[in-house]
């Protein structure tokens, strides 16, 4: 199973910086899921809000930021003790991160971002390594576009029958829905037609023994040490 470090170690640490991302790797994720969006210059950072008010000592819209300005400020996420760490490109993470024997989710967030995040994906060596996933289906659909090798995932509430249809003649390869969603009968029907299944929204430990009970190919979560220690013991 992969552990996806869900934005990092995002209950320990600010979400998508370096340290959130480090943090993962020491709690024993074996994945890294994160988010891409555009600056106002055009920069692609990774950040998951429009806004970047709820984690940061910022307010307005990421995309009236240029990038030097956002690096300016300070994020704090979950941080009780007063730790920041600063915005991160798409670039300096995979600098840092794709030496590693690891897994990575990117969640386009946004639409016109998906070919330079293909090609730095390539770039840097992950492609083999990396799913791409939105909500947005048209971004998924790009990126298929642009590469039909390419690995995408599309991220849902729930699965339906028609969306299991729409993924498929697309040639996606997974389907992720949100974890409380998920039952043995949908990982079952997901695995006849071929498609993998990660889940997300796993927020309490009930949830997360649950998705291990089903056997999900994957799931984002914030607290990787506790998944990591649960499937040890499991072995």
């Amino acid at each position: 199973m992969i552990n996806y470090a869900h934005r990092g170690a995002s209950e320990y640490a600010p979400e998508n910086t370096l340290s959130s991302f480090y943090l993962g790797l020491l709690q024993g994720a074996n994945g890294i899921e994160t988010d891409v969006q555009r600056t106002k210059d055009g920069v692609l950072v990774l950040f998951h809000d429009d806004s970047v008010d709820r984690i940061s000592d910022g307010t307005g819209q990421l995309s009236d930021y240029t990038f030097e300005e956002l690096r300016k400020l300070k994020v704090y996420g979950n941080s009780i003790t007063g730790f920041y760490d600063r915005v991160v490109t798409l670039r300096e993470f995979l600098e840092k991160f794709s030496q590693y024997d690891i897994q990575f989710a990117i969640e386009l967030k946004g639409a016109g971002v998906e070919k330079e995040t293909l090609n730095m994906v390539r770039e840097f060596g992950v492609f083999d390594k990396t799913t791409f996933t939105s909500f947005n289906f048209d971004y998924i659909r790009k990126i298929k576009e642009l590469n039909s090798e390419a690995r995408v995932g599309w991220l849902t509430d729930e699965i339906t029958d028609e969306n299991m249809k729409k993924l498929l003649d697309i040639g996606g390869e997974e389907l992720a829905p949100k974890a409380e969603n998920i039952t043995a009968e949908l990982v079952e029907k997901l695995r006849t037609v071929n498609l993998g299944v990660r889940a997300w929204g796993v927020f309490n430990i009930s949830l997360m023994k649950k998705m291990c009970e089903l056997k999900v190919d994957g799931m984002t979560v914030n607290f990787l040490d506790r998944l990591y220690q649960f499937l040890q013991r499991s072995k």
